[in-house]
Parts: structure tokens; sequence; C-alpha cells
């Protein structure tokens, strides 16, 4: 009798799921770029009729594009955060509509003020709660939680607070949702067998895994306060300050930054900010922190990055953070740097003795195949040349010596990428290698001959897994969703691998009855809504 409470519930929230979609523009725009089969245009025809409420045709005059993520947003949370990491797929959805998705805003009405206050007294307690000053509305609002200004008394001085909370209830609606969905995609694996090699089931369980993480406040209060020890004494760039007293799973409480969007442009040369050498230094931080500190922002998109009347760089939202271990930081500035100086073959060396591609490849015919990636970015003009770009060829030539790719730097190259084009837009000419260059110097002449030290960091790194077990398990976990998010993969040998089949076993007893369930559901839907 549970299963099929389960099964009922799942095909009610699939029913909806599918109503949305079919009301929205979506299956119109996709097959612009993919068909579609006949049978899903067939059910989309009639989940998108309805007798009430008839749809009203809007925004005729903007483009596919636009139109695409103005349908995801209407669709709520789980198709924002299924729609952004999508984009990040081109493998699944194709180059096209991932292109389109990467312009998808994560935004959403917000829910009312006193409701905000509400769930604030209740998680942080009344004596907190009537500790706090003049809580605003609300001053930003994304599918997961919004964000209002406040005050507090910290000891003796009034200081100016940025209070985050989950959207109510936000969590149950996400995780019915998604399961909703992974049972969709079951379905459709096991139907048309040409998307087997998509992965569909492990796409969305890796989605749930990840925004899991982004709904427990804690995992974002710790990277930002470990980001915040890192980054102390670098000059020019400030990390709010977390307040614990006033932080948990649901609220989370920092210090409020004044600043200009690093997008303003225009704004930030009227107040005599050097925007050329804001551009230069945007690239050093994010260099700094993932060779010297293995822990960098990896979601360093201008919306999240603001500039204050000193010039200093204030990032936010610290819910995607990328990790390097020694070994990876010592592999990272010794390619860059040999890719700088144009040496292929020192390049090649630090591969095999960090034990990258295998023994028996030659180092020569390695150093030429490098060489082939390096040589063609010499010859163009500086501003078409991009670090992410090289990784992402690297990787791609790595592959057929086969290397095993290291997820944490396929996080690290995308964010490259995003961080690269902020640089752009202040600065068009930015020079990413002389940009580049001061900071893995210092940092090779810090951690004393390359070569040699190499063999000591592989020590090390093996001492360092040893004890990860030891690590508390919240953060733990946090590593290995993000580890998930950049390989766009699970590892066999996980616990999430293992929760992967016991969904998987679940969804087999119910898929008979769910599609069955499903029929009826579209007839009874069409008399009914």
């Amino acid at each position: 009798f549970g299963l099929e409470n389960i099964m009922i519930k799942k095909i009610l929230v699939l029913f909806k799921i599918a109503k949305k979609l079919a009301q929205s523009d979506i299956i119109k725009i996709i097959s612009k770029f993919h068909e579609v089969p006949k049978i899903i245009k067939f059910f989309s025809y009639l989940l998108s009729f309805s007798f009430s409420n008839p749809r009203k045709t809007q925004n005729k005059n903007i483009n596919e594009e636009d139109k695409l993520c103005k349908s995801i947003q209407e669709m709520g949370t789980t198709f924002i955060k299924l729609g952004q990491f999508l984009s990040t797929r081109p493998d699944i959805i194709g180059h096209e509509i991932s292109k389109q998705l990467e312009k998808l805003q994560d935004k959403l009405p917000p829910f009312p003020t006193e409701e905000a206050k509400k769930i604030i007294k209740k998680e942080l307690g009344e004596n907190n709660y009537n500790s706090l000053i003049n809580i605003s509305e609300p001053v930003a609002a994304a599918s997961i939680a919004q964000v209002h200004k406040a005050q507090i008394n910290d000891e003796g001085t009034i200081k100016d607070i940025a209070i985050k909370i989950l959207r109510p209830n936000i969590k149950n609606i996400f995780n019915e949702e998604i399961d909703a969905l992974m049972l969709l995609a079951f379905i459709i694996e096991g139907t048309l067998k040409k998307t087997k090699r998509l992965k569909l089931v492990e796409v969305v369980f890796l989605l749930k895994e990840i925004t899991n993480l982004e709904t427990d406040l804690r995992f974002e209060a710790a990277a930002a306060n470990e980001f915040l020890e890192n980054t102390k004494n670098d000059f020019g760039f400030v990390v709010p300050k977390i307040f614990w007293n006033y932080t948990n799973e649901n609220v989370l409480t920092l210090e409020w930054i004044e600043g200009i969007s690093i997008r303003e442009k225009e704004e930030l040369e009227k107040r005599n900010i050097n925007t050329k050498k804001l551009a230069t230094e945007i690239i050093q931080h994010f260099l700094r922190h993932a060779i010297r500190d293995g822990f960098f922002h990896a979601d360093m998109h201008q919306g999240n990055l603001f500039v204050n009347e000193n010039g200093e760089i204030i990032p936010i939202d610290f819910g995607i953070m990328g990790r390097l271990d020694k070994l990876n930081k010592r592999y990272l500035a010794e390619i860059l740097f040999g890719f700088v100086k144009r040496d292929y073959k020192k390049v090649a060396e630090v591969h095999l003795i960090a034990g990258l591609v295998p023994k028996n490849v030659s180092v020569d015919e390695f150093a030429q195949a490098l060489r082939s990636i390096g040589e063609p970015i010499f010859g163009q003009s500086v501003k078409d040349i991009s670090g992410g770009n090289l990784l992402k060829q690297l990787f791609e030539i790595t592959e057929k010596f086969n290397m095993q790719t290291q997820p944490q730097l396929l996080l690290l190259q995308k964010t490259m990428v995003v961080v690269e084009g902020v640089a752009r837009k202040l600065n068009p000419e930015t020079n990413i290698w002389e940009t580049s260059r001061p900071v893995l110097e210092n940092w090779l002449k810090e951690t004393k001959d390359p070569i040699n030290s190499l063999n000591e960091t592989i020590q090390n790194t093996s001492e360092v897994i040893k004890r990860l077990p030891e690590l508390p398990e919240i953060m733990d976990k946090a590593n290995q969703a993000l580890t998930y998010f950049a390989s766009g993969q699970i590892p066999q040998n996980s616990n999430s691998f293992m929760a992967l089949n016991e969904k998987k076993s679940e969804m087999l007893t119910l898929r008979n009855h769910t599609v069955i369930g499903l029929l009826l559901l579209v007839i009874l839907g069409l008399l009914v809504f």
C-alpha cells in the first residue's frame, strides 16, 4: 500500500510538471534544434489543452533565447536549477541550447518580509531575533533563498549585515519535483534506447546532490569563512565576515557589502576606479587562490563580484567553491608556467613525474602534442588568447595519452573561462599570459625547485588522502558533490553511487504502474483542469 501511495504522489507531481512543460514554449523551441519524438509532441499537445485559464500568447516579439529562459524561470526553482546545470552539459542538450541556457537568470519574486521575520525568529531564537535592528524588505530574491539587509550591535558597534534566508519548504518542493523528474528520466531511458548513452537518471540525481548542498547554508558559511582566512592578507580583495551566532542550516548572516557590480564598467570609471587594473587583478587573485591555497571561488561571474569605493574586489555567494590538493596545485602552476615559457618538454615531464600519464608514454611525443596546443596561441592577438580554453584543449590531448582527467581541474577550467570573460569586459586587451606570469613565477620560487619538490608533493598528497575520513562529514560531503559537479559523473565507489542504485531499484518497481497511471491521469487531467 505504501508503494502505491508513493507512486500516486510521484505521478501527480510528474503530471503537474508535464503540464507546466507543455504550456511553456520549451518543446517548440527544442524542436528547432533537435528532433522531438512524435509521442512527446502528442502528449505535450494533450497536456497543454485547458478549459479554464487558457494560455495567453505573450512575448511574441522576444527571441527564442529569451523565450526559453523565460519559460524555465516561470516553472520555478527545480527548472531554474536544471537549466543552469544543463548549460554546463552540451554533451546532453547540444551546444546551441547550452549556449542559450547560459543566460538563464536565477530570479524569482520574493516571499513576504513578515514570513521572513517568522523564519528568522524560529531558526535563530527569540533573543537573537530581538537583537536585530531594522530588518529591510528583500533586496535580492533567487530560486532557493532571498536576502534582507539589517543591523546588529557587534561589541558596541552598529554594523550593517546581510541575512540570507531559504525559501519556505524549498527543500521538500525541490526534492519532490526532482524525484518525479528522475522517474520520468528512468521511463524515457527505458522507452527510447537511444537516450541510454545520455545517462539522464544520473544527470538528474547529480543535480539533486548539488542543490541539496546549496540548501544547507552551513556549507556556504564554512566555505566563506575558509575563503576569508585564506585571503585576509590579500591586498585589494575582501571577503565578507560570517556572523556564526546568526547562522544555521536555513539562515546565513554575513557582513553587508557596499559596492558597485563589476558589470557596471561606466559607473566604475565615473568613480575613478581603474578598470584595466581591475581586469588584471581579478585574474591574478583567482590564480593565487587556486595555486597558493588550493581553494577558489568557482562561480565568479559578474553578478557575484562587487567593487568598493577603494577599488577592492568583493566576492559574494560562496555556494560553489573549488578545491585542489597539493599535487593538482603543483600540476596547474607547472603546466601554465610551462606554456608561458613555451617549454613543452618540461610540461610533458611534469605530467610523467606526477603519474598523470602512463610511464610508457614517450616524453618527446607528448611534448610535440603539447606544442600543437601552445604554438597557435602565440600567433593570436592578445584578446583572443584564453587560458581556460588552453586547459580544455590540454585535457582533450591528454585523454589520447590515457591521462585520467581530474574533476577538480575541470571545475577550475570552467571557472577560468568565466573569470577571463569578466576581465575582458573590463579591458578587452587584457593579456592573460602576461597577467598570469608574476603569480606563477612567485609561487614556483617560493616552493623551491619545481621538479624535485614535485616528488615530495606526491607523497604529501597521499598522506592528505589518508586523512580525508577524519574531516567532518558535512565538509566531506560538500567536496564530494562539487567534484561530481566538475566531472559530470558519479564515481562507482561513492556513497552517492549506492544511493543512486537504490533509487533505480525503487523506480524499476514503480515503472510499470506509472506508465498506466500516467495515461489515466492525462485523461483525468483533461476532464478536470
